[in-house]
């Protein structure tokens, strides 16, 4: 005979084998030298864009963050001044590691490249005017431009993104790549809407669970 108690225990058992939670998507790496090495392959991987190859190979590949936190992750680097990817290793090395962690994923992003423009300067005075040099340069910057589009249509898979709030997203699209309006005024207005949308929409669902 199997009591109440050994029932309910099997039964949890049996949900969590076939649904395991999803924090098993979001471990983060094992060491600093995990993450350094990880944002190393990225910046050395990121031709023209480093964030499309960040979105693949920390939610995909690694599988460190869900699509739900990577779309968190980028949208408050977004939001501050500095290069996106920069402040996306600031922001994942510290909820990892703390301040070893920001210095180990900006090693890696910065180390190498940076010793590879350097040699790369060295060359390209010489031959910056050569036809060839010229339209691989501008070949990379269509490359990157489809990273990027291809980027943002991944991350509208999250049910973020499908929900009413996605306008906001699209009408500050609108406002910087249509109107040409500058993107300073349009975060300040955009960012403290979003937010009092977020806060309101949370405390309706709230308020109907206590119903």
């Amino acid at each position: 005979n199997v009591t109440p108690d050994q029932s309910l225990g099997l039964h949890t058992h049996v949900m969590q084998t076939e649904h395991p939670p999803s924090t098993s998507l979001a471990s983060g790496p094992s060491s600093l030298g995990v993450l350094f090495f990880a944002f190393m392959q990225l910046a050395l991987q990121g031709f023209g864009g480093v964030l499309p190859v960040a979105r693949h190979a920390l939610v995909e590949k690694r599988r460190w963050l869900t699509m739900d936190a990577f779309t968190d992750v980028l949208a408050r680097s977004q939001a501050l001044p500095g290069p996106n990817i920069v402040n996306v290793g600031v922001s994942l090395g510290v909820r990892w590691f703390g301040l070893r962690g920001v210095f180990a994923a900006l090693a890696g992003l910065m180390l190498v490249p940076f010793m590879l423009m350097m040699v790369l300067c060295a060359f390209y005075a010489s031959f910056a005017s050569t036809p060839e040099v010229a339209g691989a340069l501008r070949g990379v910057a269509a490359v990157s431009a489809g990273l990027i589009i291809g980027t943002a249509l991944r991350m509208t898979a999250s049910p973020r993104m499908r929900s009413w709030r996605a306008l906001f997203g699209v009408a500050a699209f609108v406002a910087v790549s249509v109107m040409r309006v500058s993107s300073v005024p349009v975060l300040l207005i955009a960012a403290p809407l979003s937010i009092v949308s977020a806060w309101w929409s949370q405390r309706v669902k709230k308020s109907r669970s206590l119903i």
